[in-house]
């Protein structure tokens, strides 16, 4: 489990094909202190750590992304240079100050729009239609591993402000329209949205008078 709230920026090194796709990235994250097998969210996707170490551009570590990983999210286009959001899994007795978040993305939304606002930045997106129902005004979502709050939702679209040091700690404040991220939604809305059905298919089996 982790909680939405980004503590590195780290950078893809290498990738390569094998069975599945490897990806070694640099990491400002005291390697020492991870465990092999340890999970780290990777721009959203939880990810498991297969090997680490340190040699002369610093500390990195690797993970290993499956076929499925790669059409479901944005690690398909990950290539040495991407930036992506890092966060070490959620500890018994960590302050929760995003939401709960899986790490287990349920699909890509594409940027409608990165506009200035005030200070922050106003970014739209447009949610696959499956998805879009699960996303609701001042409820959470997590995109690219960061948790946040929706202002506005129109149809598919909906709309987050993204405040100057999210900008600075996260990869977010680098979005253009066009571009795709990973988005999880929350696992609130799932579960209300499980018991609604439900409860809908049970008013409809039930014997009338």
């Amino acid at each position: 489990m982790f909680t939405g709230i980004v503590t590195d920026i780290g950078i893809v090194r290498a990738r390569e094909a094998r069975g599945d796709t490897r990806f070694v990235i640099g990491t400002a994250y005291d390697t020492g202190r991870i465990d092999t097998g340890a999970s780290i969210a990777c721009s959203g996707c939880c990810l498991t750590v297969t090997d680490k170490g340190r040699d002369g551009e610093g500390a990195w570590f690797a993970v290993d992304a499956s076929a499925e990983t790669l059409s479901l999210t944005t690690a398909a286009d990950w290539a040495p240079g991407t930036r992506l959001n890092l966060e070490r899994a959620l500890k018994v007795g960590d302050e929760l100050g995003g939401h709960i978040v899986s790490g287990h993305v349920d699909g890509m939304a594409r940027v409608v729009s990165a506009e200035p606002e005030g200070d922050s930045l106003r970014l739209t997106f447009e949610a696959p239609d499956a998805l879009a129902r699960f996303i609701a005004p001042k409820g959470s979502v997590t995109l690219d591993g960061v948790s946040l709050t929706v202002n506005a939702v129109e149809g598919a679209r909906f709309g987050v402000n993204v405040i100057p040091h999210t900008q600075e700690q996260t990869t977010l404040g680098a979005l253009d329209a066009g571009g795709r991220v990973n988005l999880e939604i929350d696992v609130l809305a799932r579960y209300v949205a499980r018991l609604e059905e439900a409860r809908a298919g049970r008013q409809e089996t039930a014997p009338h008078a």
